[in-house]
């Protein structure tokens, strides 16, 4: 991993993905015992993929129906 002359550096996917950071989450630098951690400093957003879909379905079908389509082999 290389910083840039300006300071910055990629944090990878996976890592990303394993603390909950999404873009504008807020992270801080700790240090301890000469260690440096990245932790979150704010409540983490609720930003999946799908938040803009949620409560917009128009087909009236239950859970079952659907994980019944879902799984139907053709």
């Amino acid at each position: 991993m290389r910083v840039t002359t300006k300071g910055q550096v990629t944090i990878p996917r996976g890592v990303r993905e394993a603390l909950g950071i999404a873009p504008e989450t807020e992270i801080d630098f700790v240090e301890e015992d000469g260690k440096f951690y990245i932790v979150k400093t704010d409540e983490p957003k609720k930003q999946g993929k799908f938040k803009k879909l949620k409560g917009i379905a128009t087909v009236k079908m239950s859970t079952d129906d659907i994980m019944k389509l879902t799984r139907e082999s053709r």
